[in-house]
């Protein structure tokens, strides 16, 4: 018993274009002045409930 032939998949050419040829400018536009890391964070607190939560969002960091 032998297998039929399989038709094999026809690969489509695909046709390769450079930059130039599209009149596209690939010259870089930004400049990296400086890398540095992040400044450290510093400790967090604790705090004992939610009443003292909200009164130090409210005094201390102003954010409510």
């Amino acid at each position: 018993m032998t297998l039929p032939n399989i038709m094999k998949a026809k690969k489509k050419q695909l046709d390769t274009l450079k930059p130039e040829d599209l009149g596209v400018d690939v010259k870089p536009r930004l400049k990296t002045l400086k890398v540095s890391e992040p400044p450290k964070r510093g400790a967090g607190i604790k705090v004992p409930d939610v009443a003292t939560l909200v009164d130090k969002l409210k005094n201390e960091a102003k954010v409510i």
